[in-house]
């Protein structure tokens, strides 16, 4: 019984306490998120998404590869693909599958890219025994960071990349490279598991020189690379989203209701 009773007062003070704590608010007024529908399931696109590859054609693209089956092949000695849109900062969808049929080693096994611009994320066969140099695996950022864990499947089965691109702000400076108000950010989350997290672009993604950054537009085409191995793409599609992520100006000080 005194268990019981004392077990009452603590539960009768608790609500008390509840009933006489006030609500704090910031005091800054947010605008209303907007409604976007999200896809069926994971990996399906948003309302709000541009469709780059839905398994019909690549008239999103400049060129074709081979589209059979819902599935896009790289065309080998072909050269690279570029989406005809251009975009600033965006989240990427794009799932991709390297060769079942194993040729090649370190960086001639399973080699593509997707680019943003200049700046690239690595695909590579990067499972089992294939090694190479950490920032040119698979979920790099090419000779510039290395992914924190290996989650590549085996050949041949499909993987995922959702990767939020945040562009660079750049100044031009006439006969120079340009001013860097704000350097560009990646972050990669390969087959459901974080591999990059917000990590900053030092520049392009050279293969033959350290990174530095080139003048060029605010808003780039997105890239699928050829580099002579028969990859697979399907279900491709990228939000664009806001290049400023900062609070709005608080319009009165924090109080309570």
């Amino acid at each position: 019984m005194k268990k019981l009773t004392v077990l009452f007062v603590l539960f009768a003070a608790c609500l008390a306490a509840t009933a006489s704590a006030k609500d704090w608010r910031s005091g800054i007024e947010w605008t209303e998120p907007k409604v976007v529908r999200p896809g069926e399931k994971y990996g399906d696109p948003p309302a709000d998404a541009v469709i780059l590859f839905d398994g019909k054609d690549m008239s999103a693209w400049n060129k074709e590869w081979d589209v059979k089956d819902g599935v896009i092949t790289v065309k080998p000695g072909s050269g690279s693909v570029e989406t005809k849109q251009k975009f600033g900062s965006v989240q990427l969808h794009i799932e991709f599958a390297t060769p079942a049929e194993v040729k090649g080693k370190d960086q001639g096994r399973g080699n593509s890219g997707v680019f943003f611009g200049p700046y690239e994320v690595q695909v590579l066969d990067s499972y089992g025994d294939n090694k190479t140099y950490f920032d040119g695996q698979c979920a790099s950022i090419y000779k510039q960071r290395a992914p924190q864990v290996n989650v590549c499947r085996k050949p041949g089965e499909w993987q995922t990349y959702d990767i939020i691109f945040n562009r660079p702000v750049l100044k031009a400076v006439e006969g120079k490279d340009p001013e860097v108000i704000r350097p560009a950010y990646v972050t990669v989350i390969q087959n459901g598991v974080l591999v990059i997290n917000h990590h900053e672009i030092e520049g392009i993604t050279f293969y033959d020189q350290p990174p530095a950054y080139k003048w060029h537009d605010e808003r780039v085409p997105i890239s699928l690379q050829d580099h002579g191995n028969p990859l697979k793409f399907r279900n491709i599609w990228v939000r664009e989203i806001p290049d400023d992520n900062t609070k709005p100006k608080q319009t009165k000080k924090p109080y309570y209701l």
